[in-house]
């Protein structure tokens, strides 16, 4: 009565085979436990998916904020030259004329 045994339960488990003592799964119970095993999957791919999407449109919108800020922080500092090299030529020039004066 124990693993080499292949009237009982336990026997027939160790070998994995069926029998009378332990009767294999009906058809329709199989095909039952296979539609769900499916459902489940498609449940998790489908899961996957929405936040896989979640995940990329806020990296997205991650991006461009950051690109538009840069863009924006260059045209900033190019104003900022141009006014500086502008009062530059000014001060230069107020030099030059007082020079002559």
């Amino acid at each position: 009565m124990g693993k080499g045994d292949k009237k009982t339960k336990k026997g027939k488990r160790a070998a994995g085979s069926t029998g009378k003592t332990r009767p294999a799964k009906r058809a329709s119970a199989k095909k039952a436990a296979a539609k769900k095993a499916v459902k489940k999957a498609a449940k998790k791919t489908t899961a996957k998916k929405a936040v896989k999407k979640a995940a990329k449109k806020t990296t997205a919108k991650k991006t461009t904020a950051k690109k538009t800020t840069a863009k924006k922080a260059a045209k900033k500092s190019t104003a900022k030259k141009a006014t500086a090299k502008k009062a530059a030529k000014k001060s230069t020039a107020k030099k030059a004329s007082a020079k002559r004066a």
